[in-house]
Formats: structure tokens, C-alpha cells, sequence
């Protein structure tokens, strides 16, 4: 790879670094070729990019962004997987592959710009997806109205059964009369 090679690699990686939620690194040493990209597969559909990265290219694409942080991990054989989409996805697809694959080692990331130790990458991936959080945030929010509907609802249908026993009452006392 030559200089100009190089820089274009950098900026690029600048650019996808810049955009992402968050960034995952492995060490994918002894992984198989069929094995990185099954890997792949799996971050693709989660919304991400796996690529393995030359230490010091990565040091330099990281300069002003959040990536910083991954800096301290950055020895040895090194792969990235970048979060541009929902960075719990992306965690639970690199988590579960490592399950299945003990030769992928998670060496930690950055989400934003919290720095993530392997333990928090694994934490992380156990957390529910975007959606459900959502759902349950939606579901929150709506509970006060749904239970202001129940308490009116019932009003009504406490006016209605008192309405109902007057008339009852009065049908009994004119039987009574008549």
C-alpha cells in the first residue's frame, strides 16, 4: 500500500469514525477466512462495518474524533467494528459471534466517547434493542392517559348503575301504588 493509498485509507476512516455511534474492537487472530465473514454477515445485517486496520493508520483516523479512546487497546492484530446504526445490535452480533468462536476476543470500544472494557462491551449487548426501549418509553408515556380513560370510563359506569337503581327503586314504588 502505497502513501497516497494510505491517506485515502485514513481520511475514509476518519469519516466512517466520525459518523458512528460507537466502535467495537477484536482481536480476530486464528479466525478462519469463512469464519471473518460470517462475522461480517452478522455486523452488516446489525448495521455495521467490520474491518481489521493497521494500528498506527487507525491512531491517525482516530485523531479528533471520538475514537480517541480506543488508543490503549490498539496492540497487536486489530479489528474494527463500527456502529452506524444502533450500537446495542452491533454488540449483541460481535457478543454472540465470540460465544460460538472462542478465537474472537473483544478488546473493548468506545460508545460516544465512553471508553468500554470487554465486560462492557458483553453488558451492553444484553441490553434490549432500540426498539424496545422505545416501545417501553412509548408505553410509559401513554399508562397516565390510558389509566385517566379507565377512572373516567368508570365514573360513567358508577353514574349509570346509580341511574339504573333509581329507576329500579321508582318502578318498585309505583308497582307498589298502583
Amino acid at each position: 500500500m502505497n502513501r497516497t493509498e494510505k491517506s485515502e485509507l485514513v481520511e475514509k476512516l476518519h469519516d466512517e469514525l466520525g459518523k458512528s455511534g460507537a466502535v467495537f474492537v477484536t482481536d480476530y487472530k486464528g479466525l478462519t477466512v469463512e469464519k471473518v465473514t460470517q462475522l461480517r454477515g452478522g455486523i452488516r445485517q446489525a448495521g455495521g462495518k467490520y474491518q481489521v486496520v493497521k494500528n498506527t493508520l487507525l491512531k491517525l483516523a482516530a485523531e479528533g474524533t471520538d475514537a480517541t479512546g480506543l488508543n490503549p487497546l490498539l496492540k497487536g492484530p486489530t479489528a474494527i467494528a463500527i456502529a452506524f446504526a444502533d450500537p446495542v445490535a452491533l454488540a449483541k452480533a460481535i457478543v454472540d459471534f465470540s460465544k460460538k468462536n472462542e478465537k474472537l476476543e473483544i478488546q473493548g470500544g468506545v460508545l460516544g466517547s465512553q471508553f468500554l472494557t470487554a465486560t462492557d462491551v458483553k453488558d451492553l449487548a444484553g441490553m434490549p434493542s432500540k426498539e424496545v426501549l422505545l416501545a417501553r418509553m412509548l408505553g410509559s408515556m401513554n399508562a397516565p392517559a390510558t389509566n385517566f380513560v379507565g377512572v373516567l370510563a368508570a365514573m360513567v359506569r358508577q353514574i349509570m348503575y346509580v341511574l339504573k337503581a333509581i329507576e329500579e327503586k321508582k318502578s318498585q314504588v309505583q308497582a307498589q301504588e298502583n
